[in-house]
């Protein structure tokens, strides 16, 4: 019996390429996916939804933590800790940062990230009335 002639290399060769293109592709949609983002909230024009996200995002994590501080005496170590929060709480904490002091007698709190981008939020002093707020516990490096 004869061997097989050897096999072409010119489709392994096509096939090489085709596997190269595909890995390109799928690096490039998600990297053009941030960039576009990117450009969108670098814009302004998601700005006043960034706000009332935000805004939202805020009062929501403020009032999950003062109640927080009804019920077990203290602030929570970390948002995590937080109990019974729902569906839509969760997205509203993701874009909180939570800052509390060492004693959990009071914390401070931002908001990071509203619709796309980082609001920018004015309070009226009168909000923080009652709640543990201090903005004494922001971070140095901020």
């Amino acid at each position: 019996m004869e061997n097989p002639p050897p096999l072409p290399k010119k489709k392994l060769r096509t096939r090489l390429w085709l596997l190269l293109l595909l890995g390109l592709i799928l690096v490039a949609i998600p990297v053009g996916g941030i960039v576009v983002c990117r450009a969108i909230v670098a814009s302004g024009i998601t700005r006043s939804f960034d706000n009332k996200f935000g805004d939202q995002h805020l009062k929501t994590a403020v009032a999950l933590i003062e109640l927080h501080k009804v019920r077990f005496g203290r602030y929570p170590d970390s948002l995590r800790d937080l109990k019974f929060t729902g569906e839509w709480d969760q997205f509203a904490l993701m874009c909180v940062r939570y800052y509390p002091s060492p004693h959990r007698d009071a914390y401070y709190i931002e908001v990071e990230r509203g619709w796309m981008g980082k609001p920018t939020l004015t309070v009226p002093p009168e909000f923080w009335k009652g709640t543990g707020y201090s903005p004494s516990f922001k971070p140095s490096s901020q």
